[in-house]
């Protein structure tokens, strides 16, 4: 099973277009987002997705009824974080902010990755073999830093795309 992560898009509907290609075309089954999506109007481009879209809410995700509207619309699954997902036989916990995984490491059990978004920055470790990634940003922040995660649960490799 093929996810594809993204993190931090807020109001991109430039490159909320690029990132749906490149999921598309990579095969994925899952996209998760792990935050900060900002507005409806952005949320709704994920519709193209081949794939089901599910994730968190973020800091910045204030439009609460146009972002929920969204996903009753389209299926989507979003929710305040933490989410703790199984898929493939593996254990996945999604928050925003990075801030609450040290304790919910502490208290969770047999996770095998989580993921998180918020600091607009790459991040990919391994602790206490729990592989922990954040993809990086997609606003445009960082100019050609933009990037997606694809993670294949099969064997846990993790790749960024850069766009």
């Amino acid at each position: 099973m093929i996810l594809g992560v993204v993190s931090d898009t807020h109001n991109r509907v430039d490159h909320i277009k690029k990132i749906v290609n490149i999921f598309n075309s990579n095969g994925v089954d899952y996209v998760i987002h792990t935050g900060d999506i900002t507005q409806a109007k952005s949320l709704e481009q994920f519709s193209l997705l081949k794939a089901k879209l599910l994730g968190v809410f973020g800091n910045n995700d204030l439009e609460e009824e146009g972002l929920e509207a969204v996903c009753i619309k389209h299926g989507f699954e979003f929710q305040l974080p933490p989410l703790v997902i199984n898929l493939d036989k593996k254990k996945i916990a999604i928050f925003h902010e990075p801030e609450a995984i040290e304790g919910f490491m502490h208290k969770e059990d047999n996770l095998d990755l989580i993921l998180h978004g918020h600091t607009h920055r790459y991040r990919l470790e391994e602790i206490n073999e729990v592989k922990i990634f954040n993809p990086g940003e997609c606003a445009g922040s960082l100019k050609g830093k933009n990037a997606v995660g694809i993670v294949n649960l099969e064997d846990m490799e993790i790749k960024r795309i850069f766009f």
